[in-house]
């Protein structure tokens, strides 16, 4: 499967005006934009009715039972406390069959049948979680398990292989081939983590040209667990989380991507590439937004190099606003945006300016490898995928207790890891009261949209 053959029959903007149409012709600028993506829920929530909603309510969405998802999946969503008029959470579950392609396949055979036992089958699960609008989540949940899929199978006889060969086709141009590859330390999953990096990359590219066709705009953190070859995969992009969680242990699979997390990576592009801010903007960081009497002072400070904290004297420069500022969820990159990895941004500007945010955005996620046959999996065990919805409220020793007491009272319900997924959003939800959603306690709940994957790994599927 290619990207230009998927984009041309689903992505909208795929298709062209009749060249003989002289009156599509004649209409040049006004010729109507592609429509954008449909808004929808996910694929396997369909048939599941959405109901009106209501002031005050917000009801929880999980699969239908007669349609269970792969590996007794357990999900549950809910949108969020009237921020705005859609969920901007969006989710994909299904396999992945990865092909060796061979020469001469035409292209327009359908490449839709993920579910071939032809070579490797892999098991996928990722979440979205929009802003600015749900159309950046719709596009990479309906594209970027095709970017994958196409990425495996470009490299899939370097992933068959304990060592990868130098060369994918096998052939030995230097005797020591073998040699600098053991010494670089590359092994099978390097070349699936690579993929993965690629495929975020593909994926970002092909969002920003359907946008930019749309006309639309906004952007998506992205979180994949990929099941390959008795290894699991999780790639992250934003400030959504991944957590193992075991009978006595944690173990976080993923990091979250913020203007803070990613200070000096963002200061140093400032750095290198200063047009970027426009003289709008400063790089450097400080405890608060200086005022005109700090002109002079020495005040503390840092700068991209720094881990730590210096002092520099004020000059009139550094009262311009901060590229990085705020602290923990209010901080914003460029005064805008909380995260600064994820997909799309394209079109996104600092308000009532021209300068681009999307030039210090990266859309390559960070993968971790959790290798099952290092571990020894209980029955219990499970993997948490949640957007922030949850994050905000629960921490990762929250989530694991109620995770473990859960599973534990409820040991012979079939449909256990689905209820535990709606356990956990109903946890963070809370109810309406006067303007506040807030919990059983009376501390504030969580208003954003809410979507949680419970993944059991102990029965799981040993087809790949």
């Amino acid at each position: 499967m290619s990207s230009v053959w998927f984009k041309k029959h689903f992505f909208r903007s795929g298709s062209s005006a009749n060249p003989g149409n002289a009156e599509s012709l004649r209409r040049g600028v006004e010729q109507q934009l592609p429509a954008a993506p449909l808004y929808r829920r996910p694929k396997f929530l369909s048939g599941v009715c959405s109901g009106e909603r209501l002031p005050g309510r917000r009801p929880i969405y999980c699969p239908p039972r007669d349609r269970p998802l792969q590996w007794r999946t357990g999900y549950a969503e809910v949108i969020n406390a009237e921020k705005s008029e859609f969920n901007e959470d969006q989710a994909t579950c299904c396999q992945i069959s990865v092909r060796r392609r061979e020469i001469g396949m035409e292209e327009e055979q359908d490449w839709l049948i993920l579910c071939s036992n032809q070579y490797l089958v892999g098991y996928y699960w990722a979440l979205f979680d929009g802003h600015g609008g749900p159309d950046a989540a719709i596009i990479a949940s309906n594209y970027l398990h095709y970017c994958i899929k196409q990425k495996l199978e470009e490299v899939v006889e370097g992933i068959t292989e304990a060592q990868p060969p130098m060369h994918l086709s096998g052939c030995c141009i230097c005797p020591s081939d073998p040699q600098f590859v053991e010494e670089k330390q590359i092994q099978q999953e390097d070349v699936v983590i690579g993929a993965l990096e690629n495929a975020f990359q593909e994926c970002d590219e092909a969002i920003g040209q359907e946008m930019e066709a749309t006309n639309q705009s906004g952007g998506c953190t992205a979180l994949a667990a990929l099941y390959l070859q008795g290894k699991l995969y999780v790639a992250n992009a934003g400030d959504s989380r991944a957590i193992l969680v075991q009978k006595q242990s944690v173990v976080p699979l993923s990091s979250e991507f913020t203007p803070e997390t990613e200070r000096q990576r963002i200061q140093q592009l400032a750095f290198l590439c200063p047009k970027l801010l426009a003289d709008e903007f400063t790089r450097f960081e400080f405890p608060r937004r200086l005022k005109g009497d700090d002109v002079g002072q020495k005040v503390l400070y840092r700068d991209y190099s720094m881990a730590g904290w210096g002092y520099k004297t004020v000059e009139k420069a550094d009262l311009k606003y901060p590229l990085i500022h705020g602290h923990g969820k209010q901080t914003r990159l460029l005064g805008t945006l909380a995260v600064s990895r994820g997909l799309g941004d394209h079109q996104l500007k600092v308000i009532d300016t021209d300068i681009e945010v999307k030039p210090f955005l990266s859309c390559i996620p960070q993968v971790k490898v959790f290798d099952f046959a290092s571990h020894n999996i209980k029955e219990d065990d499970v993997l948490v995928l949640a957007t922030d919805g949850l994050w905000d409220i629960l921490s990762n020793e929250e989530v694991a207790q109620i995770g473990r007491s859960f599973l534990d009272e409820n040991r012979t319900d079939p449909y256990r890891f689905s209820e535990l997924a709606r356990c956990l959003v109903h946890r963070v939800r809370g109810k309406k009261n006067g303007h506040q959603w807030i919990l059983d306690g009376n501390s504030s709940a969580s208003y954003d949209d809410i979507s949680v994957f419970v993944i059991p790994l102990y029965n799981r599927d040993e087809d790949c």
